[in-house]
């Protein structure tokens, strides 16, 4: 009988195969190397040809695209097994729901991390044509992808939760609806509770968001290329920070949607 990692690693290598294939996960990774690709061009053909601009935009994209590829890529995995009927096949085998249902979101961390290791590498790429910076800038722009990943693995984590008892359409807006409050909302909120002059409701509730809801905005930090005049101090801290605050996340979440696929009749 095969370890539960063997069998979670297989469940996960057949999952990445999948969403390879799958095409509209391809169509729009390929739409963000477009939009990367024309970037720079735009920011050479006008006045505002900053590199601090055009790093920022092309980290918007690489952030917006990575957000549409985790979600869709995660929202479908648990109920197109169960419309397909595909889960009977695996469940017959030596093979826990748990297992199952984690080597899902293992085989959804290593796609995600293989579209954007892509364009991480053609950002690069195309940076380094337009610009020809320096190695050690180049180095620095590819160490905000790395927590983008980290973010994404989070959203999934999020998606894939609630699959397990939604509806792949209802899960879609609100999974995207938790990231943008997650991303926009996050530091208004906190600036509202941190508020004393704040209405004790108003308070408690936008305290209550911030608890509950993952602050994706962490993830954003563009430190220091875009914002040179906003520092951490401790790099080294404040990764690790946020690295261990999306896996405890990420647990709570599996745990979560693993009690309720274990629970539930397929």
């Amino acid at each position: 009988m095969k370890s539960s990692f063997g069998v979670i690693w297989n469940i996960a290598a057949t999952t990445v195969g999948e969403a390879i294939h799958r095409r509209i996960l391809l169509i729009i990774l390929l739409i963000g190397v477009v939009l990367l690709s024309v970037i720079p061009t735009l920011s050479i053909l006008t006045a505002r040809s900053q590199t601090s601009i055009t790093i920022g935009t092309m980290y918007a994209v690489m952030r917006g695209i990575s957000a549409m590829i985790a979600i869709i890529l995660t929202i479908y995995m648990i109920p197109n097994e169960i419309e397909r009927r595909t889960i009977y096949t695996i469940l017959s085998k030596p093979v826990q729901r748990w297992q199952f249902f984690v080597g899902k979101y293992v085989g959804a961390m290593l796609a995600l991390a293989l579209m954007i290791a892509l364009m991480t590498i053609f950002m690069v790429g195309i940076f380094w044509v337009f610009q020809h910076p320096t190695p050690a800038k180049l180095l620095e722009i590819s160490q905000q992808p790395v927590l983008y990943w980290m973010e994404m693995c989070l959203l999934a984590a999020v998606a894939i939760c609630l699959s397990t008892f939604i509806a792949p359409l209802i899960n879609f807006f609100l999974t995207l609806g938790i990231w943008l409050v997650g991303t926009v909302l996050n530091p208004l909120y906190s600036s509202v509770a941190g508020d004393s002059n704040t209405p004790p409701i108003l308070k408690a509730s936008s305290k209550l968001i911030t608890e509950i809801l993952p602050n994706f905005a962490n993830y954003d930090t563009k430190n220091p290329i875009i914002n040179p005049g906003q520092n951490i101090t401790n790099q080294g801290a404040y990764y690790s920070f946020v690295i261990v605050y999306g896996l405890l996340y990420i647990c709570v979440l599996l745990i979560i949607g693993g009690i309720i696929f274990d629970r539930r009749e397929v």
